[in-house]
């Protein structure tokens, strides 16, 4: 299986990001063509196409857009998530840098086709070289008269934002980025009822990842069909990847769904040289973590979630056999807890232990029964916090029990972290 380079086809044009090379490259073509288009055609295309959100859950696009009621006398909005705050997601920012038009022109064909003419894309406030890249962007659009009134003589007007976030993690949840954007505290709202019937200032909204609307153009100009010949049945299309950690040649690669870590790990020149795969995951910190005996799982929802996590943002971090499994863990979950929104006991009370017992377990101080309790409180938060965090925040740590709790034992048993130098002969020969 080989590299398809669509969204990052010409990120290598040293003038990638401005409005003279997309359009070089073909860009606003496709724009015109869903001009062309009557609106629901737009997102029946997209619905054929198969492609599924990429911000993590993996929901079809084409079904969400439809979901927007039309007829009801209610502004309708599209709000872009570029609030990228997941540990190993690097893909949505990069994608922006190179590429910011990608997306706008994939806003413009969204918001045509759910009956939008307002338009938010919130990005994370820290990476302010990708805010003032996005607002370039959109400033070149509106001078080009790609966006206002009036677009390419069709009648149809889009106002687009560009929304610096404040820095919360808990802001990458649509509904708590929605809040965020009214102006209030991000915090999960109650579901029902959806943004689709009640998202931004009480309006039907449609909430996408950046990826996701980015793949728009490429469809409207090339296919349903052409889309549908990369990836597998369920899960269609190209994606980004993200590698790091101990691989040679870390970064961004397009390939298509389906791929193997296996296969991608060639393109990427392998794991740093004289060490072995020990641990990875597969969409960021909040996904179950893999091991090497998952290394031919398809890289796909259905594959992913068949070995027992999560494609999510398709974050592949990877770790050699010189990392502790039990810092990586306790450093994810130190995240989370600092994270958490404290809108609900689960999760604000729950990360709190779970730090407290990975602290003593990381340095050797904690007991056997501690992790029994690790498990307990893990599944008390599973499945009961108000919004995914709780959830992410158990991933790692159930799942890493499951593969490595030996390593938690060897802790145990040396009194510190075997990996410290100190310790490091005690360590030698725990099969984890």
């Amino acid at each position: 299986m080989k590299l398809t380079p669509v969204l990052s086809a010409n990120w290598n044009q040293a003038d990638s990001f401005t409005l003279d090379a997309y359009r070089r490259n073909g860009g606003y073509i496709a724009s015109a063509k869903a001009f062309a288009m009557d609106p629901d055609a737009v997102i029946a295309l997209i619905k054929e196409s198969g492609l599924r959100g990429r911000g993590g859950a993996g929901f079809p696009t084409g079904m969400k857009w439809s979901f927007i009621p039309q007829g009801d006398g209610k502004p309708h909005y599209l709000v872009v998530n570029a609030d990228e705050s997941e540990p190993g997601t690097c893909k949505d920012m990069p994608l922006l840098l190179a590429n910011p038009h990608v997306l706008i022109e994939g806003m413009i064909i969204a918001s045509y086709a759910i009956r939008s003419n307002h338009a938010f894309i919130y990005v994370r406030g820290e990476v302010v070289h990708v805010v003032r890249r996005l607002q370039q962007a959109v400033a070149d659009a509106y001078v080009a008269g790609l966006l206002g009134t009036n677009i390419d003589g069709k009648g149809f007007d889009l106002d687009l934002v560009v929304h610096a976030g404040a820095g919360a993690y808990i802001c990458g949840e649509e509904t708590a980025l929605l809040d965020s954007l009214e102006g209030f505290r991000g915090q999960p709202r109650l579901r029902p009822p959806f943004p689709a019937i009640a998202g931004l200032y009480a309006c039907p909204t449609v909430v996408n990842n950046v990826e996701s609307i980015a793949s728009v153009p490429a469809i409207i100009n090339r296919g349903a069909e052409w889309f549908g010949s990369m990836g597998t049945e369920k899960s269609k299309g190209f994606t980004l990847y993200s590698l790091s950690g101990h691989v040679k040649r870390p970064g961004q690669y397009e390939a298509p769904l389906g791929i193997t870590l296996r296969e991608l790990l060639e393109l990427t020149g392998g794991i740093r040289e004289g060490h072995t795969l020990k641990f990875w995951t597969p969409g960021g910190s909040s996904t179950p973590l893999l091991t090497a005996e998952h290394l031919d799982i398809p890289l796909d929802y259905e594959g992913v979630a068949g070995a027992g996590s999560m494609l999510g943002t398709k974050a592949l971090q990877i770790f050699d056999e010189t990392t502790c499994v039990v810092r990586a863990v306790l450093r994810w979950t130190e995240f989370y807890k600092h994270e958490s929104c404290g809108k609900c006991t689960p999760c604000r009370e729950g990360t709190y232990w779970l730090v407290q017992i990975l602290r003593d377990l990381e340095s050797g101080q904690g007991s056997a029964a501690d992790l029994e309790k690790l498990l307990d409180i893990c599944e008390n938060i599973f499945g009961r916090a108000f919004c995914a965090l709780g959830d992410g925040a158990t991933s790692p740590i159930v799942s890493s029990i499951k593969y490595f709790r030996s390593e938690y034992i060897a802790h145990l048993d040396a009194g510190q972290c075997p990996f410290d130098p100190v310790a490091s002969t005690l360590f030698a020969g725990v099969n984890a």
